[in-house]
């Protein structure tokens, strides 16, 4: 089993060490992908922290992005 959200970067929090924080919310508009997203995940949000700078430099704010969420085990 596995979950498909599509999000949009709402924040990003740049730190000094080149890592950050990072806020991002469910897609609600803006094409018809968005409108049925939408239509499942209606609220909610992401925030996660990294000190990996090259994780910060893949992500611009405004971004629409996929998140995967899968089974560990």
């Amino acid at each position: 089993m596995s979950i498909r959200m599509k999000v949009k970067v709402e924040s990003l929090e740049l730190y000094g060490d080149g890592g950050g924080s990072v806020r991002m919310t469910p897609v609600i508009s803006g094409s018809p992908e968005n409108e049925q997203f939408f239509k499942w995940t209606p609220s909610g949000k992401i925030e996660f922290g990294t000190v990996n700078k090259a994780v910060m430099d893949q992500l611009t704010l405004g971004a629409e992005m996929y998140v995967d969420i899968s089974p560990a085990g």
